[in-house]
């Protein structure tokens, strides 16, 4: 199977997966035969996606893409796939004692989830204990925080502008970022050899810097012209991003290098040891 088609093993159990729109998804069919629920389980699904609808569930169900896999033949068929989200609440969904730890585990992060939205604090907490699990020094950790701190005052400003989540946020994201760097986010991620991590994750000091100032100064603009809609604040994206990038390209001249990298920002021992936990807990999963 080629690198975007693996299989998970889950309960001793394999599960076909594919890389699809930036995620892994997970055939419907393995995950129900893994939980040994149903001698039939093409026929379990079928009832079970019927449940859902007349339960009001019916997202869940649009949500299941159907996807081409191997089969036990050999060949590539098309089945119903589900990513991380809708495959948990199908599992939730599912009277197994086998899914009983995964309802556990999300009734926990559920809980945590509350407690999170009441005190944003401790989101912001669980997130430099994992930067800290990774390997990040204390002080990336805190650049890191800044920047998400940046950019959600950029999306709160976009909001409030008319600017519509998802897509355009993803436009305009864009527009900075390409000003910035020279590089749309996707651009950047293929540059570094990224797949689903996340980019930042794997930006040195003085990449997060830049794309700091690109976004801090678009919500600065935005404020100042009081750019309002998806059009007029793609413009004021385009210009905060060229002066992140003009920033950036002066300080390569005096530097005589690029701060441009294709390495991820853990030391190489670290990285290392990162990927080879990655590795043995793709093996146990």
């Amino acid at each position: 199977m080629n690198e975007e088609n693996k299989l998970a093993i889950f309960q001793g159990k394999q599960i076909r997966k594919i890389f699809h729109n930036e995620e892994w998804w997970f055939s419907v069919i393995d995950l129900i035969n893994a939980l040994e629920i149903s001698m039939d389980a093409r026929n379990y699904w079928k009832v079970l996606k019927s449940r859902l609808i007349q339960e009001g569930s019916d997202q869940t169900v649009t949500n299941c893409n159907q996807l081409k896999l191997m089969a036990v033949d050999g060949k590539y068929r098309k089945t119903d796939c589900a990513n991380t989200e809708t495959a948990l609440r199908i599992i939730q969904s599912i009277p197994s004692p086998k899914a009983e730890p995964f309802k556990l585990w999300l009734a926990q992060i559920g809980y945590e989830r509350v407690k999170e939205i009441e005190d944003p604090e401790l989101a912001s907490q669980r997130a430099r204990q994992i930067y800290k699990a990774k390997g990040y020094s204390d002080a990336w950790i805190e650049k890191r925080m800044r920047s998400i701190a940046v950019r959600e005052e950029l999306t709160d400003e976009w909001k409030q502008r008319g600017v519509k989540e998802g897509k355009e946020y993803s436009i305009l994201t864009a527009e900075i970022s390409k000003a910035t760097f020279g590089m749309t986010p996707s651009e950047y991620k293929h540059h570094k050899n990224l797949k689903r991590e996340n980019l930042r994750d794997h930006m040195s000091d003085l990449e997060l810097i830049f794309s700091m100032l690109g976004e801090a100064a678009t919500t600065e603009l935005a404020r100042k012209n009081d750019a309002q809609g998806f059009k007029e604040n793609k413009k004021v994206a385009r210009v905060g991003g060229e002066i992140a990038g003009k920033a950036r390209l002066d300080l390569e001249s005096k530097i005589s290098q690029s701060i441009i990298s294709k390495e991820n920002y853990l030391p190489k021992s670290e990285g290392k040891k990162l990927s080879k936990t990655r590795k043995e807990k793709q093996k146990s999963v």
